[in-house]
Order: structure tokens, then C-alpha cells, then sequence
């Protein structure tokens, strides 16, 4: 498992609420893999995060956790999405975006991306 196996990066890192944010995963896993799976986690709430566009193609996917299956990349080196939250922070919020490879069941490469939510 190699440092850079897989890559999560957005094209901002503070965002406000109904804000549009640009997600990009990079693989550059030579192993077998099932699956990626992107995880998001807004600090000390139960808010969410909406996938709404994957790979130019538009979604509504209301869950913090979303699983793509190779089988459905058209590139298995790089996926794109658009997320959105109508969370409103009473200060700014964390979040912590989670990238990770799945090969039979396990984990077997991640990568962590932070951003704030600004009020």
C-alpha cells in the first residue's frame, strides 16, 4: 500500500451553506479493488452532505456514505463529484472527507481531505 494509493481533493477548502464543492478522487492503486467508497462527516451534527453529480452524471444521494463499484468507472483512475449541505454553522463546522479503497471487504488504501463550513 503506497502513500498516494488514492487522493481526495476539492477545489475550495471553506464553503458556505447550498454551496457547490468540487470533489476529485485520484486512484493510483496498481492492486485489485471492488469498490471506493467516499465518506463525509460534518463535526458535532447529524447533517449531511448530498452527492448530487458522479462522473457528469446527475444523482440525488442524501446518505454520508457512498459506495462506487469499479465495474461502474468509466476511468478507474480518477472520479469526480459535486456534493452539497444545507447545514447552517452557528461558528464555523469541520468536515472530514474520506476516500477509501475496498478489496474484498477491507480497507486497503484511504485518504483524508478536510474543509469548514462557514455560516
Amino acid at each position: 500500500m503506497g502513500e498516494n494509493d488514492i487522493l481526495i481533493n476539492f477545489d475550495k477548502t471553506e464553503v458556505r451553506p447550498k454551496e457547490e464543492i468540487n470533489g476529485v478522487i485520484n486512484i493510483n492503486y496498481l492492486g485489485r479493488f471492488d469498490s471506493i467508497v467516499i465518506n463525509s462527516q460534518i463535526e458535532n451534527t447529524n447533517d449531511i452532505f448530498t452527492f448530487i453529480k458522479l462522473n457528469d452524471k446527475k444523482i440525488n444521494y442524501s446518505y454520508a456514505r457512498m459506495s462506487v463499484l469499479r465495474q461502474d468507472l468509466k476511468d478507474a483512475s480518477k472520479i469526480r463529484f459535486v456534493v452539497t449541505t444545507d447545514h447552517v454553522p452557528q461558528v464555523t463546522s469541520n468536515v472530514k472527507f474520506r476516500a477509501s479503497i475496498i478489496q474484498e471487504h477491507k480497507e486497503v488504501a484511504n485518504h483524508v481531505a478536510f474543509l469548514k463550513i462557514l455560516p
